[in-house]
């Protein structure tokens, strides 16, 4: 093996030093964590912590708040107390938003360099996320940043620019509770920016793609840019920024985790294309197939094969499978075939052996 690379095939992880978000350890050779971001009205206290323990349900390890105003700021106390998982504010334009943030108790914060300028106002709210020791998110985007004296730097260059002034400013404050995000719509953009500062520093990074669109066009662009840095060995945590239920960044974070063998998280359904061969109404068969494996947490393979070509093949390698047939299923699990069903049992013979398991 080569001594560039991990057990699991890709490049070893970037050695960054670790943090902790309440119970969560970022960085250090912890698992990646998934994290997502509420898309409810933070004022609603209820609300949130609805949305929030749904995502405690499927996966999410940390999740992040909107605080638009005061308000907002005040409830976090509330939502904190309702919830399992570490709470983060995401904090822009008003630095006493933050202090409020830290003051109800939130286990992290966010803040955008590009949208909170004044030095002394940031060094308040450091000072007071050092005393309760509680961690920062230098959280860059593309479309804020900081004005730059020389508009010919490239845009990547300019995000690590500004993230590394603020590192600057927390580090002459005794501070390293620090992780840092930079994040593009534009994937060779996002790479090109986490690479420079891995190389830079050893603060762990959270890696996403920002504004990515629908589930059609930012999974692909997600899976893309992230994928291609955790292949690079880059990134201690992951959101994929969808316009969708906050549950689908949770799925989807995890389906990439679990593509490159770096985490085990539920099922992971194995189904084929569908052609002509196709005997069976396949398609509204996987989705609900699917929907149904989302709550399940054990990591099993599960095979969902619309005809003969492969089908028992790869039903026999899975865990549990079905090879479908003409208006009938093969159910296999590991291996073995255990029963013939007809179409309309398919589904709920299949998840009865998912439930055995």
């Amino acid at each position: 093996m080569d001594n560039n690379e991990s057990r699991n095939g890709l490049p070893r992880r970037r050695v960054s030093r670790q943090i902790q978000i309440a119970g969560v350890k970022v960085g250090g050779g912890a698992p990646v964590s998934v994290q997502s971001m509420t898309n409810t009205d933070t004022r609603d206290a209820q609300a949130t912590i609805n949305q929030i323990k749904e995502l405690e349900e499927y996966g999410c390890e940390i999740i992040r708040v909107a605080v638009p105003d005061m308000q907002a700021a005040q409830a976090l106390k509330i939502i904190k107390k309702g919830i399992k998982i570490p709470l983060i504010a995401d904090i822009h334009f008003d630095h006493r938003l933050a202090l409020a943030a830290l003051a109800n108790g939130v286990d992290g914060l966010r803040l955008n360099p590009g949208n909170i300028r004044e030095a002394e106002k940031i060094k308040q709210v450091v000072l007071l996320a050092k005393d309760r020791s509680v961690p920062i998110r230098i959280g860059l985007n593309a479309g804020s940043l900081p004005k730059t004296n020389n508009p010919r730097l490239s845009v990547s260059t300019r995000m690590v620019k500004a993230a590394l002034e603020q590192v600057e400013l927390l580090e002459s404050l005794d501070f390293n509770l620090i992780k840092i995000s930079l994040k593009a719509f534009d994937v060779p953009t996002t790479i090109d920016a986490y690479k420079k500062m891995a190389a830079r520093v050893d603060y762990p990074l959270h890696v996403g793609i920002t504004e990515s669109g629908t589930p059609r066009t930012g999974l692909v662009r997600s899976s893309v840019g992230i994928g291609t840095l955790l292949y690079l060995g880059i990134g201690d945590t992951i959101r994929v920024s969808l316009t969708a239920h906050p549950r689908e960044e949770v799925v989807a974070g995890y389906e990439i985790l679990k593509s490159l063998n770096l985490r085990e998280h539920g099922p992971t359904l194995v189904s084929c294309p569908t052609c002509g061969r196709t005997e069976v109404n396949f398609i509204p068969m996987v989705d609900e197939i699917c929907a149904r494996l989302a709550k399940v947490e054990k990591p099993l393979k599960v095979a969902v094969m619309g005809c003969a070509v492969n089908g028992p093949g790869e039903a026999m390698d899975a865990d549990v499978g079905v090879a479908c047939g003409k208006g009938k299923g093969v159910i296999f699990r590991k291996g073995e075939q255990v029963k013939v069903v007809p179409e309309a049992e398919i589904i709920r013979e299949l998840m009865a052996e998912v439930e055995r398991m």
